[in-house]
C-alpha cells in the first residue's frame, strides 16, 4: 500500500512538472529514466546481512556521507514506513522505506530530491548457504525535469559500478566485527 501511494505521488510530481508551459515552440525533451542493477556476495547469514540494509544499519559500512536523519519514527530505527532525509553534496533527499522485510531479505526505498529526481532502490537478498548471502540491488531513477537529465544519466552510470564498493565496505565491516569478538 505504501509503495502504491508513493508511485501515485511520484507520478503526480512527474505530471505537474512536465505539464507546465514553457512558452517555447521547441519539442519538449523527455525526462531521463535509468535502471541499473548489480550483484555481490556477503559472507554472512541472511539474517545478519539483511540488517545491514536498513537506513540505520547502513551507517556501519556506507561511509560518512550516509547519515540519515529520521523524521519518523522517533527515535529513528529501521522499520517499514521510516521517513528520513540524507544530505549528499548540494542535494538533500527525502527517503521513505517502503519495504523492510529482514526475514524475507527484501528492502525497498523511494527517495526524491525536489524539482530534480525520484529514485527507487530495491535490495533483494538470497541465502546461498548458512554463511553466505547473495545481494542484488536495483536503482531506478527518473528526472523530474529535463534539466536534471545529465545528473540522472551520470547517477545511472555510477550505480552500475557500486557492487564491488558495497561488497568491500560490507566485508570490511563484518571482518572488523569478527575481530572484535575474537
Amino acid at each position: 500500500m505504501i509503495a502504491t501511494a508513493l508511485t501515485i505521488f511520484a507520478f503526480a510530481i512527474f505530471t505537474m512538472t512536465n505539464t507546465q508551459s514553457t512558452g517555447s515552440a521547441q519539442a519538449p525533451v523527455a525526462p531521463a529514466h535509468v535502471s541499473n542493477s548489480f550483484q555481490f556476495l556477503v559472507r554472512a547469514p541472511l539474517g545478519s546481512a539483511a540488517t545491514l540494509f536498513g537506513p540505520d544499519g547502513e551507517r556501519s559500512w556506507a561511509g560518512e556521507d550516509w547519515n540519515p536523519q529520521f523524521l519518523h519514527p522517533q527515535p529513528g530505527k529501521d522499520i517499514q514506513g521510516a521517513v528520513f532525509t540524507v544530505q549528499q553534496g548540494r542535494h538533500k533527499s527525502v527517503w521513505i522505506n517502503t519495504v523492510f522485510d529482514v526475514a524475507g531479505g527484501r528492502m525497498q526505498y523511494v527517495s526524491f530530491v525536489p524539482d530534480t529526481r525520484v529514485s527507487m532502490v530495491d535490495v533483494r537478498l538470497t541465502s546461498v548457504d548458512p554463511s553466505a548471502t547473495s545481494v542484488e540491488v536495483t536503482y531506478v531513477r527518473t528526472a523530474l525535469d529535463a534539466s536534471a537529465n545529465d545528473e540522472v544519466q551520470a547517477l545511472g552510470q555510477s550505480d552500475r559500478k557500486k557492487g564491488p564498493h558495497w561488497q568491500e565496505a560490507i566485508e570490511t565491516y563484518l571482518r572488523e566485527q569478527r575481530d572484535k569478538t575474537h
